[in-house]
């Protein structure tokens, strides 16, 4: 007979590794599955200092303490990411690559990866000067042109990062105004080698084998600049990571995961976690809110 689990947890970032440490001390029978690395988007991120108790901590050491502080707990966490689930009966099925797990709950934590712009040229030049990641990337650019591309806290972070080791940084925005916290803006504004492209949207990216140029319309006089950079950066938001789910859950319009205030889904036993689900404010202290009231349900549940 096949082993079957209290819970599996789908994603560890902080939303799935606060489930495994609340499950941990439940004494729950589970497993963390996980795609990439584990720590999640924040070890993406250049500098964390809106976390409580966490004064100022780049993202990659603050996603290495919160593995670390899973670990230490005994809690093994398998690189196997679903394919396909199969929620429609009371112990839920788990489809892997190497593997097929079944349980009695499921927390779906995996996250959102970073939107891409859809324009000529982003495709082609992946890699080899288009990024998602200042924080990863950045260096390769030192005392280079770059471009990023965005108006919120992930854009403005990236170009006040990039700013430091970059000889010049154009801030391409679609609107007049920035949606990034205004204390991220009062820095960024502050910077000399930082120029914001207002009402600019990309046309195309283009070079021969690596980023040479961005092709950029102000969307007011709908006049045509050509910059001359090594590197642009996507900083728009992010998707969720919902493709292996095939419609298994209620989502929005978005592709967001729906939730009631205790975070299950419309199937009995299904939670989602983090930032896969409709929320209003997606954070690293809400993801780990969501990871621990997630699994106080489930034990209520089980």
């Amino acid at each position: 007979m096949e082993h079957v689990y209290d819970l599996v947890i789908l994603g560890a970032g902080p939303a799935g590794l606060s489930a495994a440490i609340y499950a941990k001390r439940a004494m729950l029978d589970f497993v963390i599955l996980e795609k990439w690395l584990p720590g999640g988007e924040i070890a993406n991120t250049f500098e964390v200092e809106n976390y409580l108790g966490v004064n100022r901590l780049s993202g990659m050491e603050l996603a290495n303490n919160m593995v670390k502080h899973a670990e230490d707990l005994g809690v093994k966490i398998i690189s196997d990411p679903a394919e396909n689930v199969d929620f429609s009966k009371d112990i839920k099925k788990i489809v892997t690559e190497t593997n097929t797990y079944y349980t009695k709950t499921v927390i779906i934590a995996s996250g959102a990866s970073p939107r891409k712009l859809g324009v000529k040229g982003e495709s082609r030049l992946s890699g080899s000067g288009v990024s998602y990641c200042a924080t990863c990337d950045g260096f390769l650019y030192k005392n280079k042109v770059v471009a990023v591309v965005g108006g919120g806290d992930v854009a403005v972070e990236d170009a006040i990062y990039l700013s430091r080791m970059c000889s010049k940084v154009y801030l391409i925005h679609r609107r007049d105004e920035l949606r990034a916290v205004k204390s991220l803006q009062e820095r960024m504004f502050k910077l000399p080698n930082v120029e914001v492209k207002w009402n600019s949207i990309v046309e195309d990216i283009t070079g021969e084998n690596f980023v040479e140029n961005v092709i950029i319309k102000n969307k007011e006089t709908q006049v045509i600049e050509n910059l001359a950079i090594s590197g642009i950066f996507i900083g728009i938001g992010h998707s969720p990571n919902v493709d292996f789910l095939k419609d298994e859950v209620k989502l929005d319009e978005g592709s967001w995961i729906i939730t009631d205030e205790l975070l299950q889904t419309n199937i009995k036993g299904v939670y989602a976690a983090g930032d896969i689900r409709v929320k209003n404010l997606r954070q690293i202290v809400t993801a780990v809110s969501d990871g621990a009231i997630a699994v106080n349900e489930i034990t209520k549940y089980l």
